[in-house]
């Protein structure tokens, strides 16, 4: 017995979660809700515990757009003072008057070599200068190369673009009540199939006067799907073999409760095999609602309209809080 309630000793206890069971070593969620994971290794070096390949594939398109900008324009500002730095006398064609049109100009020539593209009315002479061009045209060339990997890894990266209802809700269902949450596959003409979920909860309980958090298999009312076209309501049934029979929402924030959830299926576009996860805290799970449907019939009656901008739309069925 733990917070005025009990857990159900049959029901299924999940011990392989990748996390430990010392609650009071836990800050916030587990699993945030875009799938990433809530935490902070520290302990290493920066350069092993960070892969920059990977970070570039992740990284927001505006922030990598920025960064490809940003670069570009340093990498030529480092060559641009290469150039000054041996002479410019080295530099055939400047016809700048002034000290800024010379920098200006000399930092064109470096983006034309940097780029290869070469236009010709400046050229260098001189070993000096030459051997930074030479230096600069295989950076260019390499940049390029590396460039190009990133942006076709970036597009050619296997997602799942599935989204989850911001809440969670355990409503009536049936002649019992049930744990459910939304996910829709949002993209046009985009599905998923063979998608398999799989629900786990984790909770702190007392064991032998010690606080320890305690992970569980949610059984569901149906684990796959052959298609995810529409929307998929995840329904976990709160029955005899439920860990959350008999709990409230008092109990679940006595306890710190937190549902993970895992989304897989084969993207014919890609013909591969996504994922995509997410979590539910005590705050984020309503009781006594359900979801608005957000499917219907078209006009002409020769297709089906599916409203994303409905995925989070609840009803309450009773004004009684519990």
């Amino acid at each position: 017995m733990a917070f005025g309630y009990s857990i159900n000793p049959f029901s299924r206890r999940n011990e392989d979660t990748g996390f430990g069971s010392n609650a009071s070593n836990y800050g916030g969620r587990f699993i945030n809700k875009d799938g990433s994971f809530n935490v902070q290794k520290i302990g290493q070096p920066f350069w092993k515990k960070i892969s920059v390949y990977y970070y570039l594939l992740k990284m927001p398109a505006w922030k990598f757009g920025l960064l490809i900008l940003l670069g570009y324009f340093l990498t030529n500002v480092v060559f641009t003072a290469l150039y000054m730095i041996v002479g410019i006398q080295g530099l055939a064609g400047i016809s700048g008057a002034t000290g800024i049109r010379h920098v200006m100009e000399v930092f064109f020539f470096s983006t034309e070599t940097f780029t290869t593209v070469g236009y010709g009315r400046v050229n260098p002479i001189g070993f000096g200068i030459n051997a930074i061009a030479s230096l600069e045209s295989l950076c260019g060339l390499l940049a390029l190369a590396v460039a190009t990997g990133l942006i076709y890894g970036r597009f050619a990266r296997p997602k799942s673009f599935l989204a989850f209802s911001k809440n969670a809700v355990i409503a009536p269902y049936k002649d019992i009540s049930a744990l459910m949450f939304r996910v829709a596959a949002y993209k046009e003409n985009h599905h998923l199939t063979n998608a398999i979920v799989t629900v786990n909860l984790g909770i702190t309980v007392s064991e032998d006067g010690k606080q320890v958090f305690q992970f569980f298999s949610l059984p569901l009312e149906r684990e796959q799907v052959d298609s995810l076209s529409l929307n998929w309501t995840v329904v976990h049934p709160i029955n005899d073999e439920s860990p959350l029979m008999g709990f409230m929402a008092s109990d679940l924030k006595a306890t710190d409760a937190e549902v993970y959830v895992l989304v897989r299926g084969f993207d014919d576009v890609y013909s591969n095999m996504v994922q995509q996860r997410t979590s539910y805290t005590y705050s984020e799970i309503e009781f006594n609602m359900k979801f608005k449907p957000m499917y219907r019939e078209s006009e002409d009656g020769t297709s089906t309209i599916m409203e994303m901008d409905k995925i989070n739309d609840l009803i309450v069925l009773d004004d009684k809080k519990k």
